[in-house]
C-alpha cells in the first residue's frame, strides 16, 4: 500500500514538474536579437516598425526590410496611413501568455507590427481580378505599420469609398468590423431594441453607437463626460457620464450590452439586462498575465447554465464581406470614424502608449507618408 502511495505522488510531482516546466518555456523573454543588414543597393525595400523581442514599447524599432512583389494572389498596396489596435501593444508585450504558441515563444515569430491600413494598390498578382494597380483600398494585414502591405485579394481588403479620409478608412479594420459583428452576430441585434455601448467614446464604442443606430437600434452610450458632447454627434440616443453616473445601478434595462471595457462585474451587468437580454464582451481589462480578457469569458461560460441571459465573448473575423458592408455604412453617411491624433511613423511607440493608456477618443492613426 505504501508503495503505491509512493508511486502515485511520485507521477504526481512529475506531473507538476512538467507543467511548470511547460509554463515557464511559454513564459520566457529571450534577449532581442540585432537587425539584419539593410537590404542593397538595388534590391527594393521599404521602411516598418519591427520589434525582435517581447517587452515595453522601446522595443519596436524602425527598420528598412525588403520589399517583397506581390504573389499571384495578392495585392501590394502603398500604406499611406494605419490604425492603432489593443493587439499590437499585447503583441509587443507577449501577453496574454496565451497568445505565445500562435505568435511566437521567447521572440516573435513574426516582426512586423500593425494591421489596419488604407492605400494605394502599387501592383497586382497575376490571378488577381477584383482590384487594379491606383485602386484607394482599407482593410486588414500583417506589418500595416509600414510603406508597404501585401495582402491576399480575396481576404481582408475593400475600396475605399471617397467620402472619407485615408485616416479614417485605415481605422475602420479590427475595431469597425468588432462592432459589426458584435451586434449583428453576437448580439442578434433587431430593429427597435434597446442597446446599451459602455465606453461608446472609444475605438469599438463610436463605430457600435453609429452601426447600432444604423440597425434601427434605440442607443444609450457610456462615456466621461468630455466625451458626452461626441457621442451624441454620432448618433447616441441618450448618454450616460460614467463620472456622475452608475448605469449598471439604473433602473433601465437592455436588450444588448456592447462592452469593450471590462470595468464591471457579470452580476452587475446581468442586473441591467432584460431577462432574455444579451451580453457581448469584447476583450476588457484583466491582470491576468496567462488568460487576459479571456478570464471573463470563463467566467461567463461557468456561470451561463444558471440564467436565461446571454454573456458571450468575441474576437473579430477580419473579412471582405464585412469591410465591404462598413464600406456602404460610410458611403451612405451612417457611418464616420472618429480620429483622436495622428502620429508620424517613427513615432508609432508613442502613439500605442497613448491608445494604451486608455483615454483616447475614436482611433489613433499612424501616417505612414
Amino acid at each position: 500500500m505504501k508503495l503505491r502511495y509512493r508511486i502515485l505522488n511520485s507521477i504526481l510531482l512529475l506531473l507538476v514538474l512538467g507543467i511548470a516546466a511547460v509554463l515557464a518555456y511559454v513564459s520566457h523573454d529571450s534577449p532581442c536579437g540585432a537587425a539584419p543588414p539593410a537590404p542593397g543597393a538595388g534590391t527594393p525595400s521599404m521602411k516598418a516598425m519591427v520589434y525582435r523581442c517581447y517587452g515595453s514599447m522601446d522595443v519596436v524599432k524602425l527598420e528598412t526590410l525588403p520589399k517583397a512583389p506581390p504573389a499571384s494572389d495578392r495585392v501590394l498596396v502603398r500604406v499611406h496611413a494605419a490604425a492603432v489596435n489593443p493587439l499590437d501593444w499585447h503583441y509587443v508585450r507577449g501577453k496574454p501568455y496565451i497568445m505565445r504558441p500562435m505568435i511566437g515563444i521567447g521572440a516573435p515569430a513574426d516582426v512586423r507590427l500593425g494591421t489596419d491600413f488604407e492605400g494605394t494598390v502599387e501592383a497586382v498578382g497575376d490571378r488577381v481580378t477584383q482590384f487594379k494597380v491606383g485602386d484607394e483600398v482599407f482593410g486588414g494585414a500583417d506589418g500595416a505599420f509600414a510603406q508597404y502591405v501585401s495582402v491576399r485579394a480575396t481576404g481582408a481588403i475593400a475600396l475605399k469609398p471617397p467620402n472619407v479620409t485615408g485616416e479614417q478608412a485605415a481605422s475602420v479594420g479590427i475595431a469597425g468590423v468588432t462592432a459589426l459583428q458584435a451586434l449583428r452576430d453576437k448580439g442578434k441585434l433587431q430593429a427597435g431594441q434597446k442597446v446599451l455601448v459602455n465606453g461608446a467614446s472609444g475605438g469599438v464604442g463610436t463605430f457600435a453607437v453609429q452601426i447600432a443606430k444604423a440597425m434601427g437600434a434605440e442607443v444609450t452610450g457610456v462615456c466621461s463626460a468630455r466625451n458626452v458632447a461626441m457621442v451624441q454627434g454620432i448618433g447616441a440616443d441618450h448618454v450616460i457620464d460614467y463620472t456622475h453616473e452608475d448605469f449598471t445601478q439604473g433602473k433601465q434595462q437592455y436588450d444588448l450590452i456592447i462592452d469593450p471595457i471590462g470595468n464591471h462585474t457579470l452580476a452587475e451587468l446581468r442586473r441591467v439586462l432584460t431577462p432574455t437580454g444579451v451580453l457581448v464582451m469584447i476583450g476588457g481589462a484583466s491582470d491576468n498575465d496567462w488568460l487576459g480578457p479571456l478570464t471573463g469569458s470563463i467566467k461567463a461560460k461557468l456561470s451561463q447554465p444558471f440564467h436565461r441571459q446571454q454573456a458571450r465573448f468575441m474576437l473579430a473575423e477580419l473579412n471582405q464581406a464585412d469591410l465591404n458592408v462598413l464600406r456602404d455604412l460610410m458611403a451612405s453617411g451612417k457611418l464616420m470614424p472618429v480620429i483622436d491624433r495622428t502620429y508620424p511613423l517613427s513615432e508609432t511607440p508613442e502613439a500605442i502608449r497613448y491608445v494604451e493608456a486608455g483615454h483616447s477618443r475614436g482611433k489613433v492613426v499612424v501616417s505612414v507618408d
